[in-house]
């Protein structure tokens, strides 16, 4: 007779990609740098309102480099899940105009 139960391995190690520290829904702010030019922000606003509906483009904040040159823009997402922050990463990084995303 073969014993059909399941044992709950107590010792297992956690998964680190399944563990979050941010507790959602929550404001994640995320910053994106590239090259000043026209359509940057509008690019990455568009982005940002693909992976959250209620995305609100007055909060956008930017800054300009030292020599003027790139400018960093912060949006601020309501994140959902881990799955939604990880497409927008990708999303973001993706785009020819981006150079780094925070």
């Amino acid at each position: 007779m073969t014993d059909n139960t399941t044992t709950t391995d107590t010792n297992a190690i956690p998964d680190p990609r399944k563990e979050s520290l941010i507790e959602y829904p929550s404001q994640f702010p995320i910053k994106v740098m590239g090259a000043k030019v026209d359509g940057f922000v509008h690019a990455v606003t568009q982005i940002a309102e693909q992976f959250d509906p209620t995305f609100d483009a007055t909060t956008v904040e930017l800054r300009d480099s030292k020599a003027g040159n790139y400018l960093g823009v912060t949006i601020t997402v309501t994140a959902t899940s881990r799955e939604q922050l990880d497409d927008l990463y990708r999303a973001l990084s993706a785009h020819p105009m981006v150079k780094v995303v925070l």
